[in-house]
């Protein structure tokens, strides 16, 4: 197959007439300058969300929008993008059905490290009114278990601060007016606290420029969800086949999407309303249901499904034991404490989850979900656990779900194969497993107290200070599937 497609053309502008099958085309002119958006971080959520919304906008004739896509570490997805004329197929799959579309929003794509002067062009232009942002947790550079800014990392080359900050001095310089930033990453409150960070770095920085981006730079809260796993070269092999053109830029993802924005913006904005997005005063409802039940259950798939010894979403939930048990972390647990809201029903949207775990068509890598855990658990679980707590409730379903994310931390499977923990405080979870030996005990008052994870009010409660041990204890002495029967058991147990 591989001699075959090397006589295959790539996808490209030129090519697009000749693409095979039901594929639907932009349907907009391509070539055509426009911009408008600059986007930080462009990657394969980037590629089936953000961009497929403002071709949506494009093709309702919204047309004075294009994406100049930037790489701030690696200029693989560039090298990917640029000889297909920044074109890419989306495939949308359920069951044995995949819909196709070529994307042709992004009409460039930077690799900040081999052109910042083509970034810093792009960001202090005056046509660009917006600046998208999917960056991942970690590259907020946050202190560890706070959300206070870690300066002496923000302001290493290539982070999104010294970008931001280079590009807001020059549009200021030029009187060319502020900017909207819409940080599209899974943190509560995502536009607020990219505001407070950005603020921060300035005012250390430059308190001039800290002050006027104060007045003209708007951060809106956003809640964004689809599932998009990793592209395998099978995929794009097939795919060839399929259309004969080479797709490398391809993504695979879910029918399902969504994109709720913060009606707040510093100036204009596309018409993502044409691909579904919705304008709303307040996130929070929506943000705090998408984290603590979609994003917690997947971690919790990831961490116990990879020790049960599965590789992939579907087949972690289609375990039944497993999947009670997500079921009673997100409805008997999570859901309760969600905030209230008449757009929101828990259980229909708990049900949705479970269905969209389930679609055998995603190969999404538990693996992939399980990366940079540390940045991620505080906000999908030890909130929910918090806040029980203070009200008198165990979290026996989060607890055993937090024990096997530090369990997953030691990079030794159960039948003792060594993996690389792919972590920010990989390193330091490590050397916190040498410390405490055997102890199981003292190994949990490390995590608690020197990962630098869990915020205080969980260290000082006396309930989840003992549970924890508890719920190590049963994985690391009894084994995975012993300590899921058990919960399982007790769980049983506490029904009248």
């Amino acid at each position: 197959m591989h001699s075959a497609l090397s006589q295959k053309r790539r996808l490209s502008i030129a090519t697009l007439g000749s693409m095979r099958g039901e594929i639907a085309r932009p349907a907009f002119r391509l070539g055509r300058p426009r911009g408008g958006i600059v986007h930080l971080g462009i990657g394969a959520f980037h590629r089936a969300h953000q961009a497929v919304y403002t071709d949506d906008a494009l093709a309702a004739g919204d047309e004075g929008w294009g994406i100049t896509a930037v790489s701030l570490r690696s200029p693989a997805v560039r090298d990917l993008m640029v000889p297909q004329d920044n074109l890419y197929t989306v495939m949308e799959r359920s069951g044995q059905r995949a819909a196709m579309r070529v994307i042709g929003a992004v009409e460039a794509v930077y690799a900040a490290r081999e052109n910042p002067a083509a970034v810093l062009a792009a960001l202090a232009s005056p046509t660009t009114h917006i600046v998208t942002l999917t960056v991942t947790e970690k590259g907020y550079c946050r202190q560890a278990g706070s959300n206070q800014l870690d300066y002496a990392q923000a302001a290493q080359p290539g982070t999104i601060y010294t970008v931001l900050a280079a590009g807001l001095a020059q549009r200021k310089a030029a009187g060319c007016g502020g900017v909207t930033l819409v940080s599209c990453d899974n943190l509560p409150g995502n536009g607020h606290l990219l505001a407070e960070l950005l603020a921060e770095y300035l005012e250390r920085d430059n308190p001039s420029l800290a002050a006027w981006t104060a007045r003209h730079v708007a951060c809106p809260d956003t809640v964004v969800d689809r599932i998009v796993p990793a592209v395998t070269r099978a995929e794009i092999d097939a795919l060839a086949e399929r259309t004969g053109l080479i797709d490398r830029a391809m993504v695979v993802t879910e029918p399902f999407r969504q994109w709720v924005i913060q009606n707040r913006f510093a100036g204009p904005r596309p018409r993502w309303e044409a691909g579904g997005a919705q304008f709303v005063d307040n996130v929070h409802a929506f943000e705090t249901a998408k984290l603590r039940l979609l994003n917690g259950s997947h971690s919790t798939l990831a961490y116990f499904g990879i020790g049960l010894g599965f590789d992939f979403v579907h087949e972690a939930v289609a375990d039944p034991a497993l999947n009670s048990m997500v079921q009673i972390q997100m409805m008997k647990e999570a859901a309760p404490c969600l905030p209230r809201s008449a757009d929101l029903d828990p259980g229909a949207y708990g049900d949705a989850l479970l269905r969209r775990f389930a679609n055998p068509a995603l190969d999404h890598r538990l693996k992939q979900i399980a990366m940079d855990g540390s940045q991620k658990i505080p906000q999908r679980w030890l909130a929910t656990m918090i806040e029980r707590d203070k009200a008198g409730q165990g979290s026996a379903a989060h607890m055993l779900s937090l024990a096997a994310w530090a369990v997953h931390t030691r990079g030794r499977s159960a039948n003792g194969a060594s993996y690389k923990v792919d972590d920010p405080l990989a390193d330091r979870l490590r050397d916190l497993w040498r410390e405490a030996g055997s102890d199981i005990d003292r190994l949990a008052g490390l995590f608690i107290d020197k990962s630098g994870v869990f915020p205080t009010e969980f260290g000082i409660s006396s309930r989840l200070r003992q549970a924890f041990p508890a719920a190590l204890r049963s994985i690391l002495e009894c084994g995975w599937r012993p300590a899921l029967d058990a919960f399982l058991s007790w769980h049983e147990g506490q029904i009248d």
